[in-house]
C-alpha cells in the first residue's frame, strides 16, 4: 500500500548548510498490516510521518528518495487532495489538533464534506455512525459537544472517527496513547487494531515504547538519530533483537516479572552488550522492608477530605460538588517509597498536593514528625516546606524560562534563608547539578537549552535545594522517553540511598510504580480500594479495579 524508499529529510538554513534530520529510511506497509515506528524523541519518527502526509514546517524538505502510496509517487500528486481521504492521521495530542472553538461532531462533519458529495444531514448521520464504531457513550450527544467537555480517551477516540472519516488506506497514528492512562490506552490499541481489520487499512503505529507494540505490530521499524537501526517481523525483533540500540530499548523498561536493583540503560548496553541486571531476591527484599516498618511513621493521614465546587446556585451556595479525597487514613514510613496509582480523576494529584499543603484540605488531620501540620497558616508552614518538596511531572512549565538554571535551585535558598552568603549557595548549588548527573556549565544556561530527561533532572535538583526529608514525585516520568525514564528512576533510587528521602511516588503506570515501590495505594474515585506490599499486590491483587489496573498494563517480561 506504502512504500517508503531512501527517504532522506533535511533542514535547509538560510546561511548554513543543509543538515539530514532523516536519513536513507526505507520500509512498507502491506495492505491489512500495521507497522510500528519505534525510536526515542528526535529519532526522526514524527519527521518521516510529517513527510508522508506532506505537512513538513517551511525550512524542512525531502531531499532524496521516494513515498508512493498504490505505486503512485506522492510527489507527482497534490497530496492535500489525498490529506484526510486516502491517508490519514491520528496525532499525539488530540486537545491541541482539535479546533477548541467548534464542536466536535462538526470537525468530523468537515472532513466528510472536503472530500465526498453528500448533504449535511447524511454528513451528521455518518458521524454519530463513526463515533458509535469508535465506541463513544452516547454519540448523539457528544457530537453536540466541544473539546474541553470531555475526557482524554473520548478525544482520542473523537480524533480517530475523524481519520477514519473517508476510509483511507494508510492511517497514521503519531504517538495515540502517549497522555492516556494504561486502561484507555488498552482500550485505544484494541479499537486501533480492530478497526484496521475491519476496514483493511495498512496502519503506521509511531511510539517510543516498544510494550506498547507488541501486541498491535506486525512488523516493527526501529529508528536512532534519524536513521533504521534494525526492522523486522514483531516476534522476531522482540525474540533476538539485533541491534545493540534496540536490545537497550527492551531492558529499559521496567519488567514485571522480576525486580531490578538499578534498571539497565542505553549506555550501560553500548559499553557491555551482554550486561545482566542484578535481581533483588526475596529475602533481600524482606530484611529492608523489615527495616523501614521498624519505625515510627513519618507521615500520618487521618481522614483527610477535599471537595470542589461543581455547581453554585445563584446565591453562591455550593449545588453540585466532586470528592476528589475522601475520608483517606495510611501511614508513610522513613525511607519509604509509596507508590500512588489509579486513572485519571482518582484523586492521586490532589492528595500528593494536599499533603504538601499546596492545596488546603477540607477536613482531616496530616501529622508529619509528630506536629500537625493541616490548617496551619503559610507563616507557620514555613519551616515543615523546606522538610517537604514536590517534583512535578513537566519539568518546563515548573521552570521560569527567564532565569538560569542556577538561580532557579538557587531561589529555594534564598526564600528559606539557606547559607549565610552568595559563594555558598553558588557552590551547593553546582554540588547539587553535579548529584544529578549534569556538568557544571548547566548552571548559566536556560530550560529551553535542555531536552525533557535533563530538565527533569534540573527539577530533582531543585527539589533537593531545602535538604527535604520527605518528596512528592507526581507523574515524574510519565512524559519521558523509556530510555531517559530508566536513567531518572535510577537518579531517584539512588538520591533515595544517599540522603535518605522517604518518596511518595505517584504515577498511572503500575510496571514503573512496582520497580520503584516499597508499597503500593491504589485510587479510585477519591477513595483507597487497595494498599499492601508492591510484589504482592501486583501478583495477588484482591480488588476488581487493580486487577483491571494490572491487566491493561502492556505485559513486558524480562528475557
Amino acid at each position: 500500500m506504502l512504500i517508503v524508499k531512501n527517504l532522506t529529510v533535511s533542514i535547509i538554513p538560510k546561511h548554513a548548510e543543509a543538515r539530514h534530520l532523516v536519513e536513507n529510511v526505507s520500509f512498507e506497509i502491506p495492505k491489512g498490516k500495521t507497522v510500528g515506528l519505534v525510536g526515542e524523541s528526535g529519532s526522526g519518527k514524527s519527521l518521516t510521518a510529517m513527510s508522508i502526509m506532506g505537512l513538513l514546517p517551511g525550512n524542512i524538505f525531502v531531499t532524496n528518495g521516494s513515498i508512493s502510496l498504490k505505486n503512485n509517487n506522492l510527489k507527482d500528486i497534490d497530496i492535500s487532495k489525498l490529506r484526510g481521504d486516502k491517508i490519514a492521521m491520528i496525532f499525539q495530542e488530540p486537545m491541541t489538533a482539535l479546533n477548541p472553538v467548534m464542536r466536535c461532531g462538526k470537525q468530523v462533519m468537515e472532513a466528510i464534506l472536503k472530500h465526498q458529495k453528500v448533504s449535511k444531514h447524511i454528513a451528521r448521520q455518518y458521524t454519530i455512525d463513526l463515533f458509535r464504531k469508535v465506541q463513544l457513550p452516547r454519540p448523539e450527544k457528544i457530537i453536540n459537544t466541544y473539546p474541553h467537555e470531555i475526557s482524554g480517551g473520548q478525544k482520542q477516540r473523537v480524533m480517530i472517527a475523524m481519520a477514519l472519516a473517508n476510509k483511507p488506506d494508510i492511517l497514521i497514528a503519531d504517538e495515540p496513547t502517549t497522555a492516556l492512562d494504561v486502561t484507555v490506552q488498552k482500550e485505544i490499541l484494541v479499537l486501533l487494531k480492530k478497526l484496521q481489520q475491519d476496514e483493511n487499512m495498512g496502519l503506521l503505529f509511531i511510539t517510543h515504547d516498544l510494550a506498547v507494540v507488541e501486541n498491535i505490530a506486525d512488523f516493527i521499524v526501529v529508528m536512532n538519530k534519524g536513521k533504521v537501526v534494525e526492522k523486522g517481523i514483531t516476534k522476531q525483533i522482540f525474540k533476538q533483537p539485533k541491534n545493540i540500540y534496540t536490545k537497550g530499548l527492551l531492558a529499559c523498561h521496567p519488567p514485571t516479572d522480576v525486580r531490578f536493583e538499578k534498571l539497565p540503560v542505553l549506555e550501560d548496553f553500548y559499553n557491555y552488550p551482554d550486561i545482566k541486571p542484578k535481581i533483588v531476591s526475596v529475602e533481600e527484599r524482606k530484611r529492608r522492608l523489615s527495616h523501614i516498618y521498624n519505625h515510627k511513621p513519618l507521615l500520618k493521614v487521618l481522614k483527610l477530605k477535599k471537595e470542589y465546587v461543581l455547581k453554585r446556585t445563584i446565591f453562591g451556595k455550593p449545588k453540585e460538588t466532586l470528592t476528589a479525597v475522601n475520608n483517606l487514613s495510611f501511614n508513610v514510613f522513613p525511607g519509604e517509597t509509596l507508590g500512588l496509582v489509579g486513572e485519571s480523576g482518582s484523586g492521586k494529584t490532589t492528595l500528593g498536593r494536599s499533603l504538601l499543603q499546596l492545596i488546603r484540605p477540607d477536613s482531616g488531620k496530616i501529622i508529619f514528625h509528630n506536629d500537625n501540620i493541616s490548617g496551619l497558616s503559610n507563616k507557620a508552614l514555613k519551616p515543615y516546606r523546606k522538610l517537604m518538596g514536590i517534583v512535578f511531572q513537566d519539568p518546563y512549565s515548573s521552570l521560569n524560562p527567564r532565569i538560569t538554571i542556577g538561580d532557579a535551585i538557587m531561589e529555594p535558598m534564598i526564600v528559606h534563608r539557606l547559607y549565610s552568603t552568595k559563594s555558598e549557595r553558588i557552590n551547593k548549588t553546582r554540588e547539587l547539578i553535579k548529584e544529578v548527573g549534569l556538568s557544571e556549565d548547566v548552571f548559566y544556561r536556560y530550560p529551553h537549552e535542555f531536552s525533557g530527561g535533563q530538565r527533569q533532572r534540573i527539577v530533582i535538583a531543585r527539589a533537593l535545594a531545602l535538604k527535604p526529608k520527605f518528596i512528592v514525585c507526581d507523574e515524574a516520568v510519565s512524559a519521558l522517553d523509556v530510555s531517559v525514564q530508566a536513567i531518572v528512576l535510577n537518579l531517584l533510587n539512588h538520591l533515595k540511598k544517599v540522603f535518605g528521602f522517604t518518596y511518595i511516588f505517584i504515577s498511572h503506570d503500575l510496571s514503573v510504580v512496582k520497580f520503584m515501590s516499597d508499597r503500593i495505594m491504589v485510587m479510585k474515585d477519591g477513595n483507597i480500594v487497595e494498599i499492601g506490599d508492591a510484589d504482592e499486590l501486583y501478583s495477588h491483587p484482591k480488588h476488581p479495579y487493580t486487577k483491571k489496573l494490572i491487566k491493561a498494563i502492556p505485559q513486558f517480561k524480562y528475557k
